[in-house]
């Protein structure tokens, strides 16, 4: 192959990443993500034509992951090292789009990762977690109707964050979100979530548009900053919010807004959703990703043979 009149990585970076979320219709952090990772690279092999992209070299880049240490000392996970490997599969069908010759993206293998246990809260838990939560104030009424959204609707926490009041329908207690992939789903909310909603937003003395906002904030100096986008709660202050109710609940297990995703799943599964619907509602594009949840319902399965599978040996 003659790799001196191929474009170097510098050259084509911002055109994929450019690429990938337009064309592919990637999430914006995503491909600032991808971004990263193209620069980890460079970082590697240097400013490199993409035409001396080889099998040898992704062997010493797979190396040099795995012993990569930030400037905090923090070592690479190995789910990490393998979005690494993602992007440059992805940007080497780029290249093939593009007519670039370089390595052929099926070259690059990823190796398995076990993924870690997913946690998930008993319906107690979650009742508990509600509990903790103190509605007289009106941080209060915010922080109830965060939690009840998030355990009945599944939302991962960037969707949460990004809604609008006038996004969601109260009375009809369904809305639309657009998850991972730029892809429209349906969400659906219990009657207690909506009520907590429509206590909240009550309470409300300003017209921002976010749902949910930063109550600290001056109202008066914020009015009219962006329509009330500068008070928009950030994903690691739900993050926050959730985890300190959860200490207050006396809840020992780690809990995130992602727990509560999983506790949604799980309660549609154990009281007999099906695990199609359970995509549909969590936004999966794969089912092999929602079928992470039978392994949680295995002890309810086990439960149910018990209850109502007879033994014709023991059968009267």
């Amino acid at each position: 192959m003659d790799t001196s009149e191929a474009p170097f990585l510098s050259d084509l970076t911002m055109d994929f990443i450019e690429y990938v979320e337009v064309e592919r219709g990637r999430a914006k952090r995503t491909a600032e993500n991808y971004y990263l990772y193209m620069q980890r690279l460079q970082e590697f092999a240097g400013d490199i034509t993409v035409g001396k992209i080889d099998s040898e070299l992704i062997r010493k880049y797979r190396l040099w992951l795995n012993r990569y240490v930030d400037e905090q000392g923090r070592e690479l996970s190995r789910i990490t090292q393998n979005y690494h490997l993602i992007a440059l599969r992805s940007f080497l069908k780029y290249c093939a789009v593009r007519d670039i010759e370089t390595l052929d993206a099926a070259k690059i293998d990823l190796p398995k990762v076990v993924k870690k246990q997913v946690s998930f809260l008993s319906f107690e838990e979650v009742s508990r977690l509600f509990a903790a939560v103190d509605t007289n104030a009106k941080a209060g009424l915010r922080d109830k109707a965060i939690l009840e959204l998030l355990f009945s609707s599944g939302l991962r926490v960037s969707e949460l964050c990004n809604l609008n009041r006038d996004h969601i329908n109260l009375k009809r207690r369904e809305f639309t979100v657009r998850g991972k992939g730029q892809k429209d789903r349906p969400i659906f909310i219990s009657p207690a979530a909506a009520e907590a909603l429509s206590d909240y937003l009550d309470s409300r003395a300003d017209t921002a548009a976010p749902l949910f906002i930063n109550e600290s904030r001056n109202i008066v100096e914020d009015a009219h900053a962006k329509n009330g986008e500068n008070r928009r709660l950030k994903p690691r202050s739900i993050q926050r919010i959730v985890s300190s109710y959860a200490r207050l609940a006396g809840i020992t297990k780690k809990v995130s807004p992602h727990t509560l995703r999983h506790s949604f799943a799980t309660d549609l599964l154990m009281n007999g959703a099906d695990i199609r619907s359970v995509q549909s509602l969590l936004g999966h594009s794969n089912i092999a990703t929602t079928q992470i949840y039978t392994h949680i319902t295995d002890p309810h399965l086990r439960e149910i043979h018990a209850k109502f599978h007879r033994d014709p040996n023991t059968a009267e």
